[in-house]
């Protein structure tokens, strides 16, 4: 059977019916909109705004509301840009820079910029040259995090007009050319000797004042050791006074020979003395030593 002969047995109730259902079934696929979670859609109605399609699913008047554009919104990465930028004190900078972004409001981006990533690249390029015009070539490299962090903060407001959200800005690097790299180790080798020629001094200084305040010590200590044999003396005599003057010339006589006897016993005591030569005085101090002590007693 023909297809001529199908719309015969049908008769004209049945084609309209086929269209009818044909008609619905395009309806259906003009007006319902499944988007995805990374995606965002905008709908236009005669060429104007109309609304903007979140995930899942939406409904649509057919044939009137169309998508007009189908925005990702994943984050997204410029490529790696590089811009030459002249600092505070002169010096030109080669540098390397990289930025994250996200569109929010598709609406905004979509009718109010053509070319997003262009755009934010241009922008990101004025922005590092003219934050990095405002320091010195050691202020760039000591204070990197810093400047990030302004230089997204600057990125943002410049970029809120379109919708979209900076994630995050990053220097990969800064590139100095080859004179100011050979200025720059020259200073670089003439601090570390300077550095190190202070070091000596005051390590030579330190020696200096150590030896000073050992012979200062060993000065105090020897005058300690006088001051204190001194003293013991100065009692000795003292008391040999007191003896004196208690006792009378007794007791000196008595000392005397107390020495005088002492002096022949480590005499006496000597290795390879056979003969002991004792003199008379000896004799007689043996004898006046024997007389006190018996006196004493």
């Amino acid at each position: 059977m023909g297809f001529q002969e199908i719309l015969d047995s049908l008769g004209g109730g049945g084609i309209t019916l086929i269209l009818l259902a044909a008609f619905i079934l395009l309806c259906i696929y003009k007006g319902v909109r499944i988007v995805s979670q990374s995606e965002k859609h905008v709908v236009e109605r005669f060429g104007r705004l109309r609304s903007v399609l979140g995930p899942g699913i939406n409904f649509i008047v057919p044939f009137l509301d169309r998508v007009a554009h189908e925005i990702s919104i994943l984050e997204r990465q410029l490529p790696n840009a590089s811009q030459d930028a002249i600092t505070s004190d002169n010096v030109l900078v080669q540098v390397e820079t990289s930025v994250f972004y996200r569109i929010i409001e598709p609406e905004r981006t979509v009718y109010r910029i053509r070319d997003v990533d262009a755009a934010i690249a241009t922008t990101v390029a004025g922005i590092v040259r003219a934050e990095i015009g405002k320091m010195e070539l050691d202020e760039v490299q000591s204070n990197r995090a810093q400047l990030i962090v302004q230089i997204k903060a600057l990125v943002e407001d410049a970029v809120d007009d379109w919708g979209i959200e900076v994630t995050r800005a990053e220097i990969l690097d800064v590139n100095l050319d080859q004179a100011t790299r050979d200025a720059m180790l020259q200073q670089l080798n003439a601090e570390r000797e300077r550095r190190a020629a202070v070091t000596r001094a005051e390590g030579e200084k330190r020696a200096v004042e150590l030896n000073a305040d050992a012979e200062l010590y060993a000065a105090e200590q020897a005058a300690k050791a006088r001051r204190v044999e001194a003293d013991a003396e100065a009692y000795a005599t003292g008391v040999v006074a007191a003896a004196i003057q208690a006792n009378g010339l007794e007791a000196a006589q008595y000392q005397v020979a107390l020495k005088q006897v002492e002096a022949v016993g480590t005499l006496a005591a000597g290795q390879g003395q056979q003969t002991i030569v004792v003199p008379a005085t000896a004799i007689e101090a043996f004898g006046d030593a024997f007389k006190m002590l018996k006196g004493r007693g």
